[in-house]
């Protein structure tokens, strides 16, 4: 048995048990002011969940974290879950009104904040009735504290109540409410279990080149999956070591990237374009990384040609990547600017949109998803809302399987426009121009004008180009009615997003309807 097949882990418990007793000396998690090992791991959450119960915290018990990146955070996730309590993470990026919207939706129990983070005081931002035993706007909430309030001695009463507590867990009992929200919907707290998160992680991990030697920088926020899922489970269940900053720089990073030896650089391509340019200009070397990185930190030699490496793909429902490809090989020629496959375990089919149902392959419809790995349920949602009577999650992503089963994303159902009567699918749109070399990345929706909607996009260059330029390009490669008419060159900093990560399209629209 290798040492990335623990046997048994269903469990954050069983795993970080398991993790302990095989590579205790081994660096679970680093930050550039903490590091843990595994036995650290294993102890010092034991300890700090026998703080937790302390506190009332058992079984079921739904507790928001709201906290950087960090080993604290790490810790503070694994306590809770090793006992059970349902970790729900909150994004620092939420105003208070959010905030508040979050803890009610999620019926957060118990609360535990970082004491301050980018100059905001988050519990005092919520107001002295978030920490009464009683608020009519979140009825479920009983307590707030800091983290640092946490930081205190296992109580030796409940200390010994730890191992059994933990025992009782099992893999198919809630892990995590995650929250995730369409550019256009209210947010969705996403129930995930220990079974199906980290079966989800597993199936992964191969295609994602990730295995007990790797040492993965991560800058993506804990509180969403892919930080989560793509990051902590990721280095648990690998028994790698995570590296991770709350606010990555590209100064900071590079010299984090070296002095940690880190060998894998996960994250956002655009992130990796960022970095890699700041590089250049700071005049400091990206340390040598494996093929399987973002492209544009590895040196050329290790580069594909765009288009052959799949774009790993997945969701919050599906716990991060469901569809992916070995990151450091090429896919068959015909499966160029794919998703790659569906990953073990995972059933994907196409519908159509109106009747639902399926398609045949290289028909564009909607995605459906079946499997152990999905989500648990939705909070707030009746199960019958969720899924189809045949047991599959409706995503509202556009995509088409192609004859040997590679999965091609179209964007979503509810992005799609159309100009002059033809349907214009912007995720296509993108990834025809984000093949022209002088574009990093591109973002593309409608823009309302005289005659209906037209083709608008917001585009990173990572050389100089006008849009002349751009528009000549895409006409070799898009047929005219895709092309845009509207264009804006961005950074990566002024792409709008939602609080969870995902591109803000009335955002978008408004800052490219400013642009025309």
């Amino acid at each position: 048995m290798s040492e990335n097949e623990i046997r048994p882990a269903g469990t954050m418990d069983e795993l970080v048990r398991a993790r302990a007793a095989e590579q205790p000396d081994r660096e679970a998690v680093i930050d550039p002011q903490d590091r843990i090992s595994y036995a650290e791991l294993d102890d010092s959450t034991a300890d700090l969940a026998a703080v937790l119960v302390a506190m009332g915290i058992v079984k079921g018990s739904r507790v928001g974290l709201l906290h950087p990146n960090s080993v604290r955070w790490v810790r503070i996730a694994v306590a809770l879950t090793r006992i059970g309590a349902v970790l729900v993470p909150l994004s620092t990026l939420l105003r208070p009104p959010e905030l508040r919207s979050h803890l009610r939706i999620a019926s957060v129990r118990y609360l535990i904040a970082v004491e301050e983070f980018r100059g905001r005081d988050y519990l005092a931002e919520l107001g002295t009735s978030a920490g009464a035993q009683r608020d009519p706007e979140l009825p479920a909430l009983r307590r707030v504290c800091s983290a640092g309030q946490l930081d205190v001695e296992p109580p030796v009463h409940t200390r010994p109540l730890v191992e059994p507590m933990a025992a009782t867990v099992t893999p198919a009992d809630p892990m995590a409410v995650m929250f995730t929200s369409g550019s256009r919907g209210l947010p969705k707290g996403v129930i995930h279990s220990h079974g199906n998160a980290f079966a989800a992680v597993r199936s992964g991990l191969t295609s994602r080149c990730i295995d007990h030697t790797t040492r993965l920088y991560l800058p993506m926020p804990f509180f969403w999956v892919g930080g989560f899922g793509g990051g902590v489970l990721t280095a648990l269940l690998a028994g790698g070591t995570l590296v991770t900053e709350a606010v990555p720089s590209p100064e900071t990073t590079l010299h984090l990237l070296d002095r940690e030896r880190v060998n894998l650089f996960r994250g956002w391509p655009d992130q990796a374009e960022s970095l890699a340019e700041q590089a250049e200009k700071l005049g400091v070397p990206v340390p040598p990384l494996r093929a399987g990185s973002l492209e544009a930190v590895l040196p050329p030699e290790l580069r594909a040609e765009p288009g052959a490496r799949a774009n790993l793909f997945g969701m919050t429902e599906s716990f991060g990547p469901y569809c992916g490809y070995r990151a450091d090989t090429d896919m068959p020629r015909s499966a160029w600017g794919s998703c790659g496959k569906p990953f073990p375990g995972m059933e994907v089919r196409i519908v159509d949109a109106e009747s639902g149902a399926a398609v045949r392959p290289g028909t564009i419809g909607v995605i459906e998803l079946r499997g152990p790995h999905i989500l648990r349920d939705i909070c707030g949602r009746d199960r019958t809302e969720i899924f189809t009577r045949d047991g599959f999650y409706r995503t509202g992503d556009l995509g088409h399987l192609d004859a040997a089963g590679f999965l091609f994303y179209h964007g979503r159902s509810d992005d799609m426009f159309k100009v002059s009567g033809a349907t214009v699918y912007p995720a296509e749109v993108e990834r025809a121009l984000c093949t022209i070399p002088a574009v990093a990345a591109a973002f593309v929706t409608n823009v309302l004008g005289p005659h209906g909607d037209r083709v608008a996009a917001a585009v990173i260059a990572d050389s100089p180009t006008t849009p002349e330029n751009l528009r000549t390009a895409a006409r070799e490669r898009l047929s005219s009615f895709k092309i845009p008419t509207v264009w804006k060159f961005v950074d990566t900093d002024t792409v709008p997003r939602t609080s969870t990560g995902k591109i803000d399209v009335h955002g978008l629209r408004a800052l490219l309807a400013a642009a025309d």
